[in-house]
Order: C-alpha cells, then sequence, then structure tokens
C-alpha cells in the first residue's frame, strides 16, 4: 500500500554480492523508483562497497546511500575480526557459521525500514536465500514475517496510516544455481558482483562464500566472469 496517493518504490540492501545484486535487478524491474542503502558495518574489507557503488551506477538508482555504521568491534564473528579464521566450508546441519554476525540483519532491517519510511517507500527487498537461512537465524522466513509486523506496530506510518511495508526476500527459497538462472535472465552484470570473504584484487576461490558461488554457476552451467578474468 503506498502513502498518501504516491506511488510505492523500494530500498535494496545492496552488499555488492551475487543476491543483493539479483534483488537489485528484481526491483529495478518491479519497484522503481529504487534506493540502494550499502552498510560498512565493521566487515573486514570493503572490497564488496566498490562492488556495490558499480552496481548502483549500472542500475541507475534513484539514490545510493553507503552508510558507515562501525559496530564491528561489538559484533562477535569471523567477518569482523581478522584474528578469526574464515571457514572454507559450510558449517556442519544444524550450527549456526562463524561467519554469523550478531544481530546483523536486524540492524540493516532496521535502518532500512528507518530510510523507507522517511522517504514514502512501501518495499525492502534483502538477499536472504535458502542456503544461508538454514545456518543464518537472521534469514529464517519466520524472522522475516515478525520483522514485517514489527514495522507496522513501531512505525508511526504504520500506526497513523495504516502503512504496510513489503519485506521482499525472492531468493529466499532458491538454491545458488537458480538465483544464477534468475540473474542471467535478469541480465545481472556478474563481473560488477563480489562474493569472496578476504577481499581482494581476485576471490580467493577457498573460503566458504566462493565455493558457494562457485558450485552455483557450475550447477547452472554457466561462467563466472570473475573466474574468467585473466
Amino acid at each position: 500500500m503506498s502513502r498518501g496517493g504516491k506511488s510505492g518504490g523500494s530500498v535494496v540492501l545492496l552488499s555488492g554480492g551475487m543476491d543483493s545484486a539479483t534483488c537489485l535487478a528484481l526491483a529495478s524491474e518491479n519497484d522503481r523508483p529504487v534506493h540502494a542503502l550499502t552498510v560498512l558495518y565493521g566487515q573486514r574489507h570493503a572490497r564488496e562497497v566498490t562492488a556495490a557503488r558499480a552496481l548502483a551506477r549500472r542500475y541507475r538508482v534513484a539514490r545510493h546511500i553507503v552508510l558507515r555504521l562501525p559496530l564491528g568491534a561489538l559484533l562477535e564473528s569471523s567477518l569482523t575480526r581478522p584474528t578469526r579464521p574464515i571457514p572454507r566450508r559450510a558449517a556442519s546441519p544444524g550450527r549456526i557459521p562463524s561467519t554469523y554476525v550478531p544481530a546483523r540483519n536486524t540492524i540493516l532491517l532496521s535502518v532500512a525500514l528507518g530510510y523507507a519510511e522517511s522517504h514514502g517507500l512501501d518495499t525492502i527487498y534483502l538477499g536472504a536465500n535458502a542456503v544461508d537461512y538454514s545456518g543464518y537465524p537472521d534469514c529464517r522466513p519466520e524472522y522475516l514475517r515478525a520483522f514485517e509486523r514489527l514495522a507496522r506496530l513501531a512505525t508511526r506510518a504504520g500506526v497513523e496510516e495504516g502503512w504496510h511495508l513489503r519485506l521482499r526476500a525472492p531468493l529466499l527459497r532458491m538454491s545458488k544455481a537458480e538465483i544464477v538462472r534468475t540473474g542471467q535472465r535478469l541480465h545481472v552484470p556478474w563481473e560488477l558482483t563480489w562474493s569472496c570473504y578476504l577481499g581482494g584484487r581476485r576471490p580467493c576461490g577457498r573460503c566458504a562464500s566462493c565455493r558457494l558461488r562457485s558450485r552455483g554457476f557450475r550447477a547452472a552451467g554457466i561462467l563466472d566472469p570473475l573466474l574468467a578474468r585473466p
């Protein structure tokens, strides 16, 4: 539902990875105007921010906000602690991986919620997906439904105007191969995306994120342009 008779629009949580890039393409197709929000929360490297900026330019978003929110010292994770090893394999079933960042999605979604309410946008896009929610508690469907309820209860627009924020996680039940195929259909520029946990000039090819990405491209029968670079 749009507010005050205005058209809707969306804000995409844009990390620069393949999932958020696919969400950006979907939002650009279905929920314009599109705003993008990239948060530097204290992750080990900023390489993905370069990717996010390039994607925002490619899709000509209405506005791209890069927000510095240096919480890394407070959030215990292998993604925020250079002294902790980055895992090379996915966590065992039922175990939460060391790359889980405490409350990250709640923090990012809260910022996006405030931005959406302030700018009359009706939809937030989040690149949570089926592979992740088996390990990350804040990527599960019940969490996302709970956050939508919170948005209605905790905002002035929700209380006074009956504003219903839509939290869209369109990749939620997709495998990585399905995400690659969807992105391919939408002409996502994979060469601009970044997935590696370690940063650097080229993907390491060894961390869990690189392995997951590689398996997705292989299963989809598509060459990953990042690996094709000299």
